[in-house]
């Protein structure tokens, strides 16, 4: 099952978090989010499709994603819980620990944003950027 979400880029995009990757649906963006790689984002984790979030809460499935950025791809791998509430009305994070929280979509996941590669954050930190968070669960 796959589900793309469209997002687009800020001026303040950093991506130094060592934990975490994060989209959010608002527009705006401080320097303070060092997580977060793209706003004004399609959706956050309660408007995901019920049978992605099924499958999001099956330990067993597989979970990739991409994030694409004009033609350079960045991909995580990473795993659902079946603790997973998938409620956050703006947020969608991705984790390398385990915590759970409404904006947690995936966790024990093998990047964060500080290993995003500087060129694609470049791009990112341009408004009129857009990417695209493909959710691919297996």
């Amino acid at each position: 099952m796959r589900f793309e979400i469209p997002f687009y880029g800020h001026e303040n995009v950093r991506a130094f978090h060592p934990r975490t990757i994060e989209i959010t649906t608002e527009p705006d963006l401080t320097v303070q989010g060092d997580c977060i790689i793209g706003v004004s984002a399609e959706c956050g984790c309660k408007d995901i499709p019920k049978k992605l979030k099924e499958r999001l809460r099956d330990e067993r499935s597989t979970v990739t994603f991409s994030i694409q950025v004009n033609d350079e791809i960045f991909q995580v791998a990473g795993s659902g819980n079946p603790d997973l509430i998938l409620e956050h009305p703006h947020d969608i994070v991705i984790r390398k620990s385990k915590f759970l929280c409404p904006r947690t979509l995936a966790i024990d996941c093998d990047k964060a944003s500080n290993d995003i590669p500087r060129k694609m954050i470049k791009m990112l930190q341009s408004p009129q950027t857009k990417g695209v968070f493909v959710i691919e669960v297996t």
